[in-house]
């Protein structure tokens, strides 16, 4: 499990699988919950199988030591799409 965040747009993604392939998230499920302070959006797979958890507003809803342990990507997209070119 892998935390990134950009500050930018106070996003955080959530990996729960080492790796998600583009197009591999079939099903986004979002959590409605008047008490969250900001929106988390849960990624899924064709099996039903939980890939990873969007945070909008990470800043309301992570604690701050886990928002402290993300990886930071402050550019534009920070799930990492398109990925990095092959070295």
């Amino acid at each position: 499990m892998r935390i990134e965040y950009g500050e930018e747009n106070d996003v955080a993604y959530i990996y729960l699988a080492d790796h998600i392939g583009k197009g591999e998230a079939v099903r986004q499920v979002v959590v409605d919950d008047d008490d969250l302070r900001g929106e988390v959006i849960i990624d899924v797979d064709r099996d039903g199988k939980v890939l990873g958890v969007e945070i909008v507003g990470a800043t309301h809803v992570l604690r701050p030591e886990t928002l402290a342990t993300a990886d930071r990507h402050d550019e534009e997209d920070p799930y990492g799409w398109p990925p990095p070119p092959a070295s």
